[in-house]
């Protein structure tokens, strides 16, 4: 009985060490998380969260060979948390290249200024509206799902007590830094000829009727056709920032094309 009370013993602690581990990378990855890590969270939901993670993704990980010192567990604590902070920090970069997208876009088409606060983020409206759809498309997709995926992958790129590169943790955020300004800019982009286009147009007729005050009859258009063309290129748009999203997370340090 007592023999069997020791391995019992010997086996949660085995258990706990390995949750405990486990919890620290998904625990700063949840901190970042899409959807699962946004300021609107509660920090006891955002726990929840991580410790659900944890429960799905430690089962699917070797147990970590090492003697429980105090050493180790700070060694282990710096190492684990800088590789989900890498990985979320990643994730959180296409959240911004839509709000990037959604400020330019705003700019662009005069709707810089309404709604700009009534988030905790504050971001024009194009921003906010972005936004939230691609959390919910992404969610709706089964996000969850494939970041378990990528956590329990991550410990074959990032392996479990090892310090990543510092070169190559540079060169990868700088990669991730530029996708997300190009997404960025590529989303904004028909906002942007839509505003050149009608600054040609302005000048044209004012040259034409300098006596008709073309301002007030132009900032309608302007608005009306920005939110026309953010319900037509809306989809789209958040379409192809999915199909980015989906391919980080299956590769999360795969050089950037």
């Amino acid at each position: 009985m007592t023999q069997a009370l020791a391995e019992l013993l010997q086996l949660s602690d085995a258990f706990l060490w390995q949750g405990f581990v486990v919890f620290l990378r998904v625990s700063a990855l949840v901190s970042l998380l899409p959807a699962f890590g946004e300021q609107s969270v509660p920090a006891r939901v955002k726990l929840a969260i991580a410790l659900a993670f944890t429960l799905i993704i430690a089962p699917a990980v070797a147990d970590p060979a090492r003697s429980i010192q105090l050493e180790t567990i700070l060694w282990i604590s710096v190492t684990e948390i800088l590789a989900g902070l890498t990985l979320g920090v990643g994730i959180r970069l296409f959240i911004l290249a839509l709000q990037t997208a959604g400020s330019i876009a705003a700019q662009s088409t005069s709707l810089a200024q309404i709604l700009g606060g009534a988030v905790s983020e504050p971001v024009p409206a194009m921003g906010h509206i972005l936004v939230m759809g691609g959390l919910a498309l992404a969610v709706m997709t089964g996000l969850h799902v494939r970041v378990a995926e990528m956590i329990i992958f991550s410990y074959d790129m990032l392996p479990m007590g090892r310090l990543p590169s510092g070169v190559d943790l540079a060169e990868w955020g700088v990669d991730q830094i530029r996708r997300a300004f190009s997404l960025a800019f590529t989303f904004s982009a028909p906002f942007v000829i839509l505003s050149v286009l009608y600054n040609v147009a302005l000048g044209v007729i004012n040259k034409a009727m300098p006596q008709l005050m073309v301002a007030f009859v132009g900032a309608p258009v302007i608005t009306a056709g920005g939110l026309m063309l953010l319900c037509l290129s809306g989809p789209l748009l958040l379409e192809t920032w999915l199909s980015a999203l989906n391919s980080f997370i299956a590769n999360p340090l795969e050089p950037v094309q």
